[in-house]
């Protein structure tokens, strides 16, 4: 079996990742493509695109140049209070994008399949943990109702497609331009910062590597509809960071917890997400991490980064 496999967003957190999974896959060739120069560290091995998938006409170019078999579409702008004051970029981004990379696969005679990346905050959080077939009801903020659009654009594209959805993503990738919970906490604790955390926020925290390996999964199987992928841990937000504490022994001190509505983020946030995994894990074969042994994993890799 050969694939060719063009990831958008490939100096991202799980950009990064697919192409270094991609990598040890035998019979995948690799176009990474991104905005920008390439910030992975290994260069060689596949192919670099710098990519702006918010002008149609490159996305056409890259497309009709490569006529990948499968596109993993891992770009998005997802700086959820960001999306509240820029509004157009997010649905540049999240929307229109999402759009162009549809109407360039429409035009290709192989039949491709796109993977498009989404996210629980599609679902209002009244109800979660959720399975694929719950009804996606997305809380009032631009960036939950521009994933909510962007799945019904796949979901009426009349090609080969796939939805991963996710939730809260973490690890660590090479040249990091944005951080992440675990990063983030790590860091404040370290440094004997008093950090607020909400404990009215419940999520199933999702290891870079198991997302990026549903997508391999995905693409290799050529499954087709919605699945959810994330880590299999359901907590609240507070529980989480006291995990972090605990595991790297900072001081739990620091952490005062708080509610949502106390902590002036400008979007609104789902308050109960997580997903139920068994439609991945009985179709695809997903098997994550628990939540401690992928701070073990994000542990190895800073230490790794460090020498």
């Amino acid at each position: 079996m050969n694939k060719k496999i063009l990831i958008t967003g490939s100096n991202g957190l799980l950009g990064q990742k697919l192409v270094y999974r991609l990598l040890n896959q035998p019979g995948v060739t690799i176009i990474a493509s991104s905005k920008g120069p390439n910030r992975l560290l290994k260069q060689d091995g596949y192919t670099y695109l710098p990519l702006d998938i918010t002008d149609a006409n490159a996305v056409d170019s890259a497309i009709a140049q490569f006529q990948p078999d499968v596109v993993i579409n891992t770009a998005a702008m997802t700086n959820v209070d960001a999306c509240e004051t820029a509004v157009d970029e997010c649905h540049k981004m999240n929307v229109y994008a999402v759009q162009y990379i549809v109407n360039a696969l429409k035009k290709q005679s192989n039949n491709p399949q796109l993977i498009h990346l989404s996210t629980d905050f599609i679902f209002d959080g009244n109800n979660g943990p959720y399975k694929e077939t719950d009804f996606p009801y997305p809380p009032k903020s631009v960036y939950s109702e521009s994933k909510f659009e962007s799945e019904k654009v796949v979901k009426e594209s009349g090609i080969r497609w796939t939805i991963l959805r996710t939730v809260l993503v973490y690890g660590v990738v090479d040249n990091m331009s944005r951080s992440n919970i675990v990063l983030w906490a790590k860091d404040s604790l370290s440094n004997a910062k008093k950090i607020n955390v909400v404990d009215d926020q419940f999520r199933t925290p999702t290891l870079a590597e198991d997302l990026a390996e549903g997508c391999v999964l995905a693409a290799l199987k050529g499954a087709t509809g919605i699945y959810h992928i994330s880590g299999k841990d359901f907590m609240s937000i507070l529980e989480m960071v006291y995990k972090i504490a605990d595991f790297w022994h900072l001081d739990k001190s620091l952490i005062t917890p708080s509610k949502t509505n106390q902590i002036g983020q400008p979007a609104q946030r789902p308050l109960r997400t997580g997903f139920i995994l068994d439609k991945a894990m009985n179709e695809l074969g997903y098997n994550p991490h628990s939540f401690t042994d992928g701070l073990a994993i994000v542990d190895k890799q800073l230490k790794e980064k460090q020498k």
